[in-house]
């Protein structure tokens, strides 16, 4: 029987389960190591701590671990890659604190056969990491060769499409040349002929414009003509009225003035034949009185004179 951490196992099992947590540390090992793209992009996110170790800047001595996380964006590349990270370092520290202390065993022999199952295990290990640091070797070799050609056939064809095009250039600058000419006075006569054509069209908006003005006028003026003869008839026909009017009342005046003479002619007359017949009637009355008076009769007559009585 065998000791792991305070538990009680047997010997196999021990065995078995350090291999597997030493498998587990070197796989995990090797997967931070070979992850290249994600290393790179580990450091570029750790570029100032970097820079600080690298120019010897004392780091400080309280570090709040959420002092640089933002609560604003937590969906950050680089908040996610320290989340990988300690979670790995976790996880291997667990691994490493776990099988840190061996597995202590109570038989002497034990002890040596589970001590020589661990050198082998680290051999093994050693032997890998050697392995994959040469495959690693190897896979940046390749990578360099592979830029290395890429590169080369990349100058090879520049160099042979400018050596193509200096060919094409001395067999086609003459034509080229002449087509550039005739190109160039085709351009200017196109040129001259837009300026002309856009000199006509100014020339011909600005006669429309001053025949839409003229227009505009003469619609404006005939508009203030009709108006003012509206006006002028309206006042022709007011003035008409008026005139019917006071013609009208011209006659009527006349008529009223015709029959006012008419009837002071007509109360001269009679007052002139009253007064006559009052003039006759006083001097006929006037005869008839003194023919009265004289003759003593009517109430003119002498009346009898009244008896005295007798004195008693």
């Amino acid at each position: 029987m065998v000791t792991l951490l305070g538990t009680m196992l047997p010997y196999l099992t021990a065995c078995l389960f350090a291999t597997v947590l030493e498998d587990s540390i070197t796989t995990m090992r090797i997967l931070v190591e070979c992850n290249n793209s994600l290393r790179v992009t580990k450091a570029m996110a750790d570029m100032e701590e970097l820079l600080a170790v690298k120019f010897s800047v004392p780091p400080a001595l309280t570090v709040d671990p959420l002092a640089k996380v933002d609560p604003r964006d937590l969906g950050r590349a680089e908040y996610k890659l320290h989340k990988l990270e300690s979670d790995r370092k976790l996880l291997i520290e667990v691994f490493t604190s776990t099988t840190k202390p061996g597995i202590a065993q109570t038989d002497a022999t034990l002890t040596g056969k589970f001590a020589s199952s661990g050198v082998h295990v680290k051999t093994v290990t050693y032997d890998t990491d050697v392995a994959i640091e040469k495959l690693r070797t190897q896979v940046e070799d390749a990578a360099l060769n592979a830029e290395i050609q890429s590169r080369y056939i990349e100058n090879w064809q520049r160099s042979r499409t400018e050596q193509h095009r200096r060919n094409i250039y001395g067999q086609e600058t003459p034509p080229a040349d002449a087509i550039e000419t005739y190109k160039q006075r085709f351009d200017h006569e196109q040129r001259v002929h837009s300026e002309f054509e856009l000199l006509n069209n100014i020339i011909i908006n600005e006669t429309l414009e001053k025949v839409e003005n003229w227009m505009n006028k003469y619609d404006k003026d005939m508009e203030g003509v009709d108006l003012k003869i509206q006006i002028m008839r309206t006042d022709y026909e007011t003035t008409l009225e008026k005139r019917w009017m006071l013609e009208n009342t011209l006659e009527g005046h006349a008529t009223l003035m015709q029959d006012w003479l008419a009837f002071k002619a007509e109360r001269e007359r009679i007052r002139q034949y009253r007064e006559r017949m009052t003039k006759a009637a006083v001097m006929v009355q006037a005869w008839w009185r003194g023919l009265l008076v004289r003759r003593k009769l009517g109430p003119y007559k002498e009346k009898p004179k009244k008896k005295q009585p007798p004195k008693k």
